[in-house]
Protein backbone atom coordinates (compact mmCIF):
# COMPACT_ATOMS: atom_id res chain seq x y z
CA UNK A 1 0.00 0.00 0.00
CA UNK A 2 1.33 3.40 -0.94
CA UNK A 3 0.44 6.88 0.17
CA UNK A 4 1.32 10.41 -0.80
CA UNK A 5 0.73 12.54 2.28
CA UNK A 6 0.49 16.30 1.95
CA UNK A 7 0.22 18.70 4.88
CA UNK A 8 -2.55 21.11 3.94
CA UNK A 9 -4.26 24.23 5.21
CA UNK A 10 -7.28 23.04 3.23
CA UNK A 11 -8.15 20.55 0.53
CA UNK A 12 -11.24 19.51 -1.38
CA UNK A 13 -12.28 16.91 -3.90
CA UNK A 14 -15.00 17.31 -6.51
CA UNK A 15 -16.90 14.78 -8.59
CA UNK A 16 -19.09 16.05 -11.44
CA UNK A 17 -18.64 19.62 -10.19
CA UNK A 18 -19.88 18.83 -6.68
CA UNK A 19 -17.70 18.92 -3.56
CA UNK A 20 -17.78 15.40 -2.08
CA UNK A 21 -15.13 15.93 0.58
CA UNK A 22 -13.23 18.85 2.07
CA UNK A 23 -11.06 19.57 5.08
CA UNK A 24 -9.21 22.39 6.72
CA UNK A 25 -5.86 21.87 8.50
CA UNK A 26 -4.61 18.32 8.18
CA UNK A 27 -3.50 15.76 5.62
CA UNK A 28 -4.55 15.03 2.09
CA UNK A 29 -3.74 11.34 1.57
CA UNK A 30 -3.61 9.89 -1.93
CA UNK A 31 -3.86 6.13 -1.32
CA UNK A 32 -2.93 3.32 -3.69
CA UNK A 33 -3.52 -0.37 -3.05
CA UNK A 34 -1.15 -2.91 -4.54
CA UNK A 35 -1.35 -6.61 -5.28
CA UNK A 36 -0.78 -8.61 -2.12
CA UNK A 37 -1.77 -5.82 0.27
CA UNK A 38 -3.71 -6.85 3.37
CA UNK A 39 -5.25 -5.48 6.55
CA UNK A 40 -1.75 -5.45 8.06
CA UNK A 41 -0.74 -2.89 5.43
CA UNK A 42 -3.85 -0.85 6.25
CA UNK A 43 -3.09 -0.83 9.98
CA UNK A 44 0.59 -0.01 9.47
CA UNK A 45 -0.04 2.97 7.18
CA UNK A 46 -2.96 4.39 9.16
CA UNK A 47 -0.98 4.36 12.41
CA UNK A 48 2.13 5.73 10.70
CA UNK A 49 0.30 8.61 9.01
CA UNK A 50 -1.76 9.83 11.98
CA UNK A 51 1.41 9.91 14.09
CA UNK A 52 3.75 11.62 11.58
CA UNK A 53 5.30 14.59 13.36
CA UNK A 54 5.23 17.23 10.61
CA UNK A 55 3.17 20.03 12.15
CA UNK A 56 4.92 22.99 13.76
CA UNK A 57 5.24 23.29 17.53
CA UNK A 58 5.53 26.62 19.41
CA UNK A 59 9.16 26.98 18.26
CA UNK A 60 8.30 26.40 14.61
CA UNK A 61 9.82 22.89 14.54
CA UNK A 62 7.97 20.07 12.82
CA UNK A 63 7.35 18.17 16.02
CA UNK A 64 3.57 17.62 16.27
CA UNK A 65 1.35 14.93 14.78
CA UNK A 66 -2.08 15.14 13.19
CA UNK A 67 -3.46 13.87 16.50
CA UNK A 68 -1.58 16.56 18.46
CA UNK A 69 -3.04 19.41 16.37
CA UNK A 70 -6.56 17.98 16.03
CA UNK A 71 -6.20 17.84 12.25
CA UNK A 72 -8.45 16.29 9.64
CA UNK A 73 -7.76 13.87 6.80
CA UNK A 74 -9.04 13.81 3.23
CA UNK A 75 -8.45 10.35 1.73
CA UNK A 76 -8.53 9.92 -2.04
CA UNK A 77 -8.02 6.60 -3.83
CA UNK A 78 -5.31 6.69 -6.48
CA UNK A 79 -4.34 3.46 -8.24
CA UNK A 80 -1.80 5.37 -10.36
CA UNK A 81 0.60 5.32 -7.39
CA UNK A 82 1.43 1.83 -8.67
CA UNK A 83 2.16 3.07 -12.19
CA UNK A 84 5.46 1.62 -13.40
CA UNK A 85 7.15 4.03 -15.79
CA UNK A 86 10.49 2.25 -16.16
CA UNK A 87 9.76 0.96 -19.67
CA UNK A 88 8.32 2.82 -22.58
CA UNK A 89 6.13 5.86 -22.24
CA UNK A 90 2.87 4.35 -21.09
CA UNK A 91 2.76 3.39 -17.39
CA UNK A 92 1.95 -0.20 -16.48
CA UNK A 93 -0.51 -0.68 -13.64
CA UNK A 94 -0.01 -4.43 -13.30
CA UNK A 95 1.11 -4.03 -9.67
CA UNK A 96 -2.18 -2.37 -8.67
CA UNK A 97 -4.71 -4.46 -6.78
CA UNK A 98 -7.88 -5.48 -8.64
CA UNK A 99 -10.67 -2.91 -8.11
CA UNK A 100 -12.76 -5.05 -5.75
CA UNK A 101 -9.77 -5.73 -3.47
CA UNK A 102 -8.57 -2.13 -3.70
CA UNK A 103 -11.99 -0.77 -2.72
CA UNK A 104 -12.23 -3.09 0.27
CA UNK A 105 -8.79 -2.08 1.58
CA UNK A 106 -9.37 1.62 0.81
CA UNK A 107 -12.54 1.50 2.91
CA UNK A 108 -10.72 -0.42 5.66
CA UNK A 109 -8.05 2.31 5.71
CA UNK A 110 -10.74 4.98 6.17
CA UNK A 111 -12.23 3.05 9.10
CA UNK A 112 -8.80 2.47 10.65
CA UNK A 113 -8.01 6.20 10.57
CA UNK A 114 -11.38 6.97 12.18
CA UNK A 115 -10.45 4.67 15.08
CA UNK A 116 -7.82 7.25 16.05
CA UNK A 117 -10.55 9.91 16.35
CA UNK A 118 -9.46 11.76 13.20
CA UNK A 119 -12.28 13.49 11.29
CA UNK A 120 -12.21 11.95 7.79
CA UNK A 121 -13.54 13.06 4.44
CA UNK A 122 -13.12 11.07 1.22
CA UNK A 123 -13.25 11.14 -2.51
CA UNK A 124 -15.32 8.63 -4.49
CA UNK A 125 -13.60 5.34 -5.27
CA UNK A 126 -12.92 4.88 -9.02
CA UNK A 127 -14.51 8.22 -9.95
CA UNK A 128 -12.86 10.93 -12.00
CA UNK A 129 -12.05 13.55 -9.38
CA UNK A 130 -10.68 17.06 -9.25
CA UNK A 131 -8.54 17.59 -6.16
CA UNK A 132 -7.78 21.06 -4.83
CA UNK A 133 -4.77 21.19 -2.53
CA UNK A 134 -3.43 24.06 -0.47
CA UNK A 135 -0.18 22.38 0.55
CA UNK A 136 1.42 24.02 3.58
CA UNK A 137 5.20 24.15 3.39
CA UNK A 138 5.08 22.47 0.97
CA UNK A 139 5.30 19.25 2.94
CA UNK A 140 4.82 16.08 0.88
CA UNK A 141 5.81 12.59 2.01
CA UNK A 142 5.86 9.22 0.26
CA UNK A 143 5.08 6.09 2.27
CA UNK A 144 5.02 2.43 1.31
CA UNK A 145 3.75 -0.28 3.67
CA UNK A 146 6.37 -2.67 2.28
CA UNK A 147 9.02 -0.03 3.14
CA UNK A 148 10.33 0.10 -0.42
CA UNK A 149 11.03 3.81 0.05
Amino acid sequence: MRAVVQRVDRAAVRVDGQVVGQIDRGFLVLLGVGKGDSLEDVKYLAEKIVNLRVFDDEQGKMNLSLLDVGGQMLIVSQFTLYGDCRRGRRPSYSDSAPPDVAKELYEAFIEEVKKFGVPVQTGVFAAHMLVEIHNNGPVTLLLDSKKLF
